[in-house]
């Protein structure tokens, strides 16, 4: 699972946290995406480091692959708010960290892919920080769903 400091809770590659009240998750970002789902009534929040768009029939862990993690995120969020919920997604990563040829370039296709699952669950992506070439931070609050995303040597920007 994750490590959780002061309240904060930092998600490393391939896990799944969740958040509630005044709580923080944190994870940092290179070609992964970190996908967050929130609701606002419920003031909770799990965000997935997904590291690759497909699992091609591995099951472990649940949080690495694009096609596990988001049906194991909603499942578990759904259970801690103690019945179904209308979620809203905020993604970041999805980084370009090195020189290769664009078919291999994981950060855009996971990025995609948690598009494409996402328009299948029904769940509106309401913000996004994605793309790019640099790594990222990214801070989410379960009290509001906001999100910080720090770049180094750039302001920090806020999605809402």
């Amino acid at each position: 699972m994750s490590g959780a400091v002061s309240g904060r809770t930092n998600v490393r590659m391939g896990q799944i946290g969740f958040a509630s009240g005044e709580q923080t998750l944190c994870t940092l970002l290179g070609s992964c995406v970190g996908l967050m789902l929130y609701s606002r009534p419920h003031r909770l929040v799990g965000l997935a480091h997904i590291v690759l768009p497909d699992s091609a029939g591995k099951q472990v862990p649940l949080g690495k692959f694009a096609d596990t993690a988001i049906p194991e995120l909603i499942s578990q969020l759904n259970k801690r708010a103690g019945q179904e919920v209308r979620w809203v997604a905020k993604m970041a990563g999805g980084a370009s960290m090195f020189q290769t040829a664009q078919t291999m370039n994981i950060g855009m296709r996971n990025v995609d892919r948690c598009r494409e699952l996402l328009r299948q669950f029904g769940i509106p992506v309401v913000a996004t920080h994605c793309g790019g070439q640099a790594g990222r931070r990214m801070t989410i609050s379960a009290r509001d769903g906001s999100v910080q995303i720090e770049i180094v040597g750039q302001a920090t920007i806020e999605l809402k």
